[in-house]
């Protein structure tokens, strides 16, 4: 079992029932941080962290299970304000709930393009809303926020005047977006936020990007490098696998950073970060 220096931390971990969540929160809890496990479902997410006191030897109190399904923007609201109230102080909040973007057009009930809400505006409502944990403790202390977004990123442009692509869809370029949007998110000046490619990994995303894959464990290694308060981070420092590189130029530009906040707050409805 690996040292245990992140005791007394609190990470919340979204989409953390396969894949590279999933094994993003075993090597948190191995390490000894309290890890909140999200899921879609209530199910989903309590079946993941009983499958890592089962598999991986987790202590059951380092576990506590949370569902949203990102689809629903009230959903997202709802476990925010949970999480605040059973944990006022956060630590990490480790945004990596993703979906491949459908074949065909799919609007959510918010009205939104399936992909950008899930990858990213669900993760942008939950990152404002998650503020009065993320900036309490001593000195008001900041919680640091990884984004775990891809290097597709760099092939995305964001179309702000059709962001649900209802003119010209593709789920290869809706895809991209969200991912776009996402590490953009990250340089925000209002977070403490960095993005990772964690590497393609074998999950449910592979195909978007090759035939094969390293396993999520490798690529959850790199994420879990960024949770680490040992490893110094820039706000909006943008990490392929463990190398910082520089993002897509539109990632760090002013300009497109707040024209995004400006339509993210649109599309969910109200300002969600301070």
């Amino acid at each position: 079992m690996p040292s245990a220096p992140l005791s007394g931390r609190t990470v919340l971990i979204t989409g953390a029932t396969s894949g590279i969540g999933h094994e993003t929160a075993r090597l948190l809890a191995e390490r000894g941080a309290t890890v909140l496990v999200h899921g879609r479902t209530a199910d989903d997410a309590q079946a993941a962290a009983d499958r890592l006191v089962a598999t991986a030897g987790i202590d059951a109190d380092r576990l506590r299970a949370f569902a949203a399904d990102f689809t629903r923007l009230d959903e997202v609201e709802r476990l925010a304000h949970r999480v605040v109230a059973e944990h006022p102080r956060l630590d990490v909040l480790v945004n990596n709930a993703g979906m491949a973007a459908p074949e065909r057009h799919t609007i959510t009930p918010d009205g939104n393009e399936i992909a950008f809400q899930v990858n990213f505006l669900a993760h942008y409502l939950l990152t404002g809303l998650l503020e009065p944990a993320l900036t309490t403790g001593p000195g008001g202390r900041i919680g640091r926020i990884v984004n775990v977004s891809s290097s597709l990123h760099r092939t995305a442009s964001i179309q702000w005047n059709d962001p649900n692509r209802a003119r010209r869809y593709s789920r290869l370029a809706a895809y991209a977006q969200s991912q776009l949007a996402l590490t953009v998110f990250a340089s925000d000046p209002r977070v403490t936020a960095v993005s990772v490619h964690p590497g393609v990994c074998e999950t449910a995303l592979m195909s978007l990007y090759a035939n094969e894959g390293v396993s999520p464990a490798q690529g959850a290694a790199h994420v879990v490098r960024l949770c680490d308060p040992a490893t110094e981070i820039v706000n909006g420092a943008y990490y392929d696998r463990e190398e910082r590189v520089e993002p897509a130029a539109a990632a760090t530009e002013d300009r497109t950073v707040k024209r995004l906040s400006k339509l993210a707050d649109l599309l969910v409805g109200h300002t969600a970060t301070a």
